[in-house]
């Protein structure tokens, strides 16, 4: 079987990190990026949180792209991803300091510089920003109860209307403070990340 050449292009493998160095070049992000497969392992490992082996990699990648199940599996499709994956794409990406991918025992985790990768993929193990989501429930709820109070419903007539708006808007005040602390903590996470990105 022929040598795969597993280094970097000559224009990325100079931004490539040392090893005592966190930060990747936009054009080594994007290189690594740009295969399907590459983004597999990420999602993979994602989901994973832990040291996985290089069978059971191959394996569930196969799958994804033959769109079955790992029991279904041919031989050769395992053996295409996994000679692929052995010779290619993990040294590429251990190179990066993307994975630590040991290749005598076929092991592989994620590394420090993964994270910097994973703010452009789209999973599901990405948190959404839901806040519409309590908006409107602090809406629709401040509206039934103020509405209940001016209408006169028990319990409800005993306060003034004039108390339960400034708990309404108090409650609107508390969750924007709550949503825009949450941004800016983002903020600085992204920038931080970012920021190793020459």
């Amino acid at each position: 079987m022929s040598s795969v050449d597993t280094s970097l292009p000559d224009e990325l493998a100079s931004s490539a990190p040392e090893d005592d160095d966190e930060s990747l070049s936009k054009d080594v992000i994007f290189e690594l990026l740009k295969n399907r497969r590459r983004r597999e392992v990420l999602t993979y490992l994602l989901e994973a949180e832990e040291t996985v082996t290089l069978g059971e990699l191959a394996e569930q990648i196969a799958a994804w792209e033959n769109d079955t199940d790992v029991n279904a599996l041919s031989s050769d499709q395992r053996k295409r991803v996994y000679v692929a994956l052995y010779q290619t794409h993990l040294p590429k990406m251990d190179d990066a300091g993307i994975v630590e991918y040991d290749q005598d025992r076929g092991l592989i985790s994620l590394s420090d510089n993964a994270d910097l990768l994973m703010m452009y993929l789209d999973t599901d193990s990405h948190q959404q920003d839901r806040w519409d989501r309590w908006y409107a429930v602090t809406s629709v709820v401040g509206a039934t109860v103020l509405g209940s109070s001016l209408v006169g419903v028990p319990l409800l007539s005993a306060v003034s209307p004039l108390a339960v708006a400034g708990v309404v808007i108090a409650a609107f005040i508390g969750l924007s403070a709550v949503h825009a602390t949450l941004n800016h903590q983002r903020e600085q996470t992204v920038n931080g990340k970012l920021s190793r990105i020459d």
